[in-house]
C-alpha cells in the first residue's frame, strides 16, 4: 500500500508556532528560525545514542529539582526550536510542549551532517538573543566525541569557554559543577 502524500502550502506570512501543529508527524523536526520553516531529518542512532549518554551524565550530576530533557520544544523571539537536550531550572512549569527560554539554562545541540550549519551558527545567535545562559555544541570527532563549551556574554553573544575532548575528562562549573568524561561515550 502506498504512503499517503502529504501537501501542504507555506502561509504567505511568517510561519508561527500554530503552523507546526498543521504538519506531518512523520519523524522530521520541524522548526522555525526567524519567521522560516527548517526541516530535518530523524537523527541517526549514533546521534541519538551520543544525546542520550550526554543527558545521562547531565541527569546524573543534576541537583534535586533540576530537569534534563531530549527534544523538547523550546520558545526564542520569533523561533521555535527542538534542542537536543535542554537543562531546565527547578522553579520552570512541570508540564506542557513548549518551554521558555528564560526557564532554561543550558542547550544542548548534537551535530549531524544535516543540522552541523544551523548548529554552528544559525542556533547559537537565536539562544543567546532568547538570553540562555550556556549552549554545547558536541560533535562526533574520530576519535570521540568533543564538546564546544559556550557562556552568554553582554547578554548578546556566546564566549568559548572551552573544549572536552574523549582523551581529557574534565571538572565544567556550567550549568552546574560537574565532572564530564567523554570518553565513556559512543564515537
Amino acid at each position: 500500500m502506498a504512503q499517503p502524500i502529504y501537501e501542504w502550502r507555506p502561509p504567505e506570512r511568517d510561519w508561527r508556532e500554530q503552523d507546526l501543529f498543521d504538519l506531518p508527524e512523520d519523524g522530521n523536526r520541524y522548526e522555525i528560525i526567524d519567521g522560516s520553516l527548517h526541516v530535518t531529518p530523524p537523527p541517526g542512532f549514533a546521534h541519538q545514542e551520543l544525546a542520550d549518554d550526554l543527558r545521562m551524565a547531565l541527569r546524573l550530576a543534576a541537583p534535586a529539582g533540576w530537569r534534563v530533557i531530549r527534544e523538547a520544544g523550546l520558545r526564542a523571539p520569533g523561533s521555535n526550536l527542538i534542542p537536543d537536550i535542554s537543562v531546565v531550572k527547578p522553579d520552570a512549569p512541570r508540564d506542557g510542549l513548549w518551554l521558555h527560554a528564560a526557564d532554561v539554562a543550558l542547550v544542548v545541540e548534537v551535530e549531524s551532517p544535516s543540522s552541523r550549519r544551523h548548529d554552528r551558527f544559525t542556533k547559537p545567535s537565536v539562544y543567546a538573543e532568547a538570553g540562555i545562559p550556556h549552549y554545547w555544541r558536541v560533535e562526533r570527532g574520530e576519535f570521540g566525541p568533543v564538546i564546544y563549551r559556550y557562556q552568554l556574554t553582554k547578554g548578546v553573544h556566546y564566549e568559548s569557554l572551552g573544549t572536552v575532548g574523549p582523551d581529557d575528562p574534565v571538572q565544567v562549573d556550567e550549568p552546574w559543577p560537574m565532572r564530564l568524561d567523554p570518553s565513556a561515550w559512543p564515537r
